[in-house]
């Protein structure tokens, strides 16, 4: 979730740790009326930047859902996603909502709420000789993250992409993910965003790229990358961590239990639901 957004970098995490460790030390509750939310404003259509500069997007008209909840002043603010973790422990924001997914690498360095959304990932082509073209209906592949588990299904992508070159954003699950497992027989190329990565790929600079099934299925129809389409098969389960969810400095336990509780209606009511369908077009609910 950018998305699917998990393993950090480990230079990344080093520096992180180091503030996490200071800002750890107990301190007094704070009396939350208002929260300043970060995100990307780039990753459709989880988040995008609406002409005249305002948020929009799942991740944007969900938040303002939970937050009319809990009765909290909300203020968004657009951060690129290499920024965020260490603005947030800096203060420069409260909440981060970015499609970040838990995992236990970054529970060490900040908190996560309950996820609000869990979604499985797959490649894209230009070129269907390379993958076929993955189906509307196509089961997820269910991977746990362990190696000894999970090789076949990473065998049989190895034999197909040998000697392509793979385009990733940098800073994901996913990151991690394809330069472990295709490394040694692909070229990996990292960008600092997807839409960068989809014209290169749209440009036949790249041979495939590896994203979220929600972000493919909301930009695969722009005129610049029409061409790109969902290849090979989704990829969910255990690999990707328990989903997507809000993130916030580990002392700010009373502010998460807020949010934990907003969400958890949400969920409950549908509310979730009914957002992913009109934004995703398929039902993200964790």
């Amino acid at each position: 979730m950018k998305v699917k957004r998990t393993t950090l970098a480990k230079a990344l995490i080093g520096a992180v740790l180091g503030a996490a460790t200071i800002l750890a030390a107990p301190v007094q509750a704070k009396e939350w009326k208002t929260v300043t939310i970060a995100l990307e404003g780039g990753y459709a259509p989880w988040n995008l930047t609406l002409p005249g500069g305002k948020l929009g997007g799942f991740e944007p008209e969900l938040v303002a859902n939970l937050c009319a909840r809990i009765q909290l002043q909300c203020n968004l603010v657009a951060q690129d996603w290499d920024g965020m973790i260490p603005g947030l422990q800096a203060g420069k924001f409260d909440v981060l909502m970015d499609a970040i997914s838990i995992t236990p690498e970054r529970e060490k360095i900040i908190a996560f709420s309950r996820p609000y959304a869990a979604t499985p990932a797959t490649f894209a082509v230009t070129d269907t000789k390379i993958l076929p073209k993955a189906g509307p209906t196509s089961a997820v592949l269910k991977l746990t993250g362990d190696p000894k588990t999970d090789q076949p299904t990473v065998d049989s992508l190895r034999k197909e992409l040998k000697g392509k070159t793979i385009g990733i954003q940098s800073g994901t699950v996913y990151t991690k993910f394809i330069n472990d497992g295709f490394k040694d027989v692909a070229t990996i190329r990292v960008y600092k965003t997807s839409p960068e990565r989809d014209l290169d790929l749209a440009n036949g600079r790249i041979d495939a790229s590896f994203d979220d099934v929600t972000y493919y299925a909301a930009n695969t129809d722009k005129k610049e990358t029409a061409s790109i389409v969902m290849a090979g098969p989704k990829i969910g389960g255990p690999i990707w961590g328990p989903g997507e969810g809000l993130a916030f400095r580990q002392q700010d336990a009373d502010l998460r239990a807020k949010f934990d509780t907003a969400i958890a209606a949400a969920l409950a009511d549908g509310t979730v639901k009914k957002l992913s369908v009109k934004w995703f077009k398929t039902d993200v609910t964790p």
